[in-house]
């Protein structure tokens, strides 16, 4: 559940430190005071999309801090990602996000650095929101269907992936089908020029090889004159270098006794006669092996004008073509997977199989399902002031294979008994539809997919009378379940919470602010006596204000106690 919200410099609230505890609270106030403000907090702290305009006129930049108790399902995502859940962590949640002026925003998670995308995967596990037209979701088929399949608990993704290995299945036949004769000729050409490079058969290496080589051979002559020229200089002339270092070594070796600091010296010339024998042995066997070898030489010269010549046909570096024939094979086994029409055809069966046995379990949850829902919001219709309404999800089967499954689903409701079910919005008003909303979000709640905190922003807007004290007793009784929290104008609805918030907007040094505080005794009394009549408070607004949280207090949930779902409306589906 929602442990504490922390704002500061958000919209029109400076700053703001809200601690929340379990049950059904409510937070009323007058209308533009602020108290969608909170929700919008909330959202943003979750992930929603935020801009500068969330920033407080002046101020730099706006923080929200959310702390919730942590779903013991996150324990293993929290730590896959890398955020703390140690050093008394292990129990909260802390998601922090900042945005500012400019509309840049950051995010954090448990004091860890997090993005967007991750908030709104923990949004699923912490928060639920119905919002006062939430009835408008109601008449779209995407929606209903969603809907229906949080309730029975259903997985679609299996689904949904058979569904798209089948698509894709398919449009790789139908494109190899109509493409046919496009596909032999261009195997043909492929096949031609794989043929024609594969007759060089030119290796990866091998074109540096060849232009070393023949570079080599075509300066034999060069090369072993240079080698016999530096040999005589070294070892073999009448004077070479060799000699001459003897004769600088015999020379020191002389006087090396009278003076030790020689001694580096002719170390140096011993390492350089070292070094000249080694170069000396090197030139030799150099010689030895060098060969002018004219038949090789045009061999070289004809496997090199073969890379060219092809090279230049196909507008490519010669040292390119290795890695081009090897392209060219890859397309050509392309094309001949996409030409094998039997393999394409076999793969679109089996792709088709996969799907309907994930479809088929599919429906057979939704049509379990659906029964269950519908006779649970009917009842909870007889409480909201439609005694003898019925209510029907309806599921209409598709003519071909769906991304969603193998029907759709649509919300019937007849408004009084004797009449015919009919499409929601055809046949409800607008106070109708927001009961028939508030019906299913709180049936649908009991089955929630696992959020500790359910949030209703106005949805009893146009509900009055007894059927708003019936309101909040199911919100009460709600909140027994899950922590509750509700936006509301109605008194009926404010009396039966647990705990009262109040949002006032005053003005300060010129500038619009609004707060939130916790009431309790005479001030929530005053605030719902104001619910029932206005500003100016009465002794009687203030008496039957009194009567109200008296009754409220005495009242239990259980009276007004909404229908459980049959248990196998709860049960995950795993196809």
């Amino acid at each position: 559940m929602l442990r504490r919200l922390s704002l500061k410099d958000f919209v029109i609230v400076p700053a703001l430190e809200l601690d929340f505890a379990a049950g059904f609270s409510a937070l009323t106030g007058e209308t533009g005071a602020g108290k969608s403000i909170l929700i919008d907090a909330l959202q943003l702290a979750l992930g929603s999309r935020g801009d500068a305009a969330v920033v407080r006129e002046g101020a730099t930049r706006a923080e929200i801090s959310a702390e919730f108790d942590r779903p013991a399902a996150l324990a293993a995502w929290l730590e896959e990602a890398g955020f703390d859940t140690t050093d008394g962590a292990e129990d909260t949640l802390l998601l922090r996000r900042v945005i500012d002026a400019q509309g840049k925003s950051r995010a954090w998670i448990n004091g860890g650095t997090a993005t967007v995308a991750q908030l709104r995967e923990l949004a699923e596990h912490l928060l639920d929101i119905h919002g006062q037209h939430a009835w408008q979701g109601l008449t779209r088929p995407a929606s209903v269907r969603e809907l229906l399949d949080s309730f029975a608990q259903i997985e679609t993704r299996p689904m949904a992936a058979a569904f798209t290995e089948w698509r894709q299945a398919s449009e790789a036949l139908g494109a190899a089908q109509s493409k046919q004769a496009d596909l032999a000729r261009e195997h043909e050409r492929l096949s031609w020029q794989i043929g024609e490079v594969d007759r060089l058969a030119p290796g990866a290496d091998e074109w540096d090889e060849l232009n070393a080589e023949h570079q080599r051979l075509s300066h034999a002559q060069s090369l072993m004159d240079a080698a016999r020229g530096a040999l005589e200089r070294i070892a073999e002339a009448e004077i070479n270098a060799e000699s001459l270092t003897d004769e600088a070594l015999s020379a020191l070796q002389d006087v090396l006794g009278y003076d030790a600091g020689l001694q580096d010296t002719v170390n140096a010339l011993l390492g350089a006669q070292a070094q000249l024998q080694d170069a000396a042995h090197s030139l030799g066997a150099y010689l030895h092996a060098a060969d002018l070898d004219p038949d090789r030489l045009r061999q070289l010269d004809d496997r090199l004008s073969a890379w060219v010549t092809l090279a230049r046909r196909y507008r490519r570096q010669p040292a390119e073509l290795p890695a081009l024939l090897a392209e060219w094979k890859a397309e050509l086994a392309q094309l001949d997977a996409a030409s094998d029409l039997d393999a394409l055809q076999a793969r679109q069966a089996d792709a088709l199989k996969r799907y309907q046995k994930e479809a088929k379990a599919v429906s057979t949850a939704r049509a379990k399902a659906a029964p269950a829902l519908s006779n649970a919001v009917s009842q909870a219709m007889q409480q909201l002031g439609m005694a003898g309404g019925r209510f029907e999800v309806a599921l209409l089967a598709q003519d071909e294979p769906q991304g969603f499954g193998m029907e759709s689903a649509e919300f019937l409701v007849a408004g009084h008994a004797g009449s015919t079910p009919r499409p929601l919005a055809k046949v409800a008003s607008g106070g109708e539809l927001s009961r028939i909303a508030l019906a299913i979000a709180v049936t649908t709640s009991q089955q929630n997919s696992g959020a500790g905190t359910l949030i209703f922003d106005e949805i009893d807007a146009g509900v009055g009378g007894a059927v708003a004290e019936t309101v909040g007793r199911l919100m009460k009784q709600l909140g027994q379940r899950v922590q509750v929290l509700a936006v509301t104008h109605l008194p009926q609805v404010a009396a039966c919470a647990d705990h009262h918030f109040l949002v006032a907007k005053a003005l300060k040094d010129g500038k619009t602010n609004s707060e939130v505080r916790p009431i309790a005794g005479e001030a929530r009394t005053a605030e719902i006596a104001r619910m029932l009549g206005g500003e100016r408070l009465s002794s009687t607004s203030l008496a039957h204000a009194q009567e109200m949280l008296d009754l409220s207090a005495k009242s239990t949930p259980a009276a007004a106690a909404t229908p459980a779902a049959p248990a196998a409306a709860g049960r995950k589906v795993k196809p």
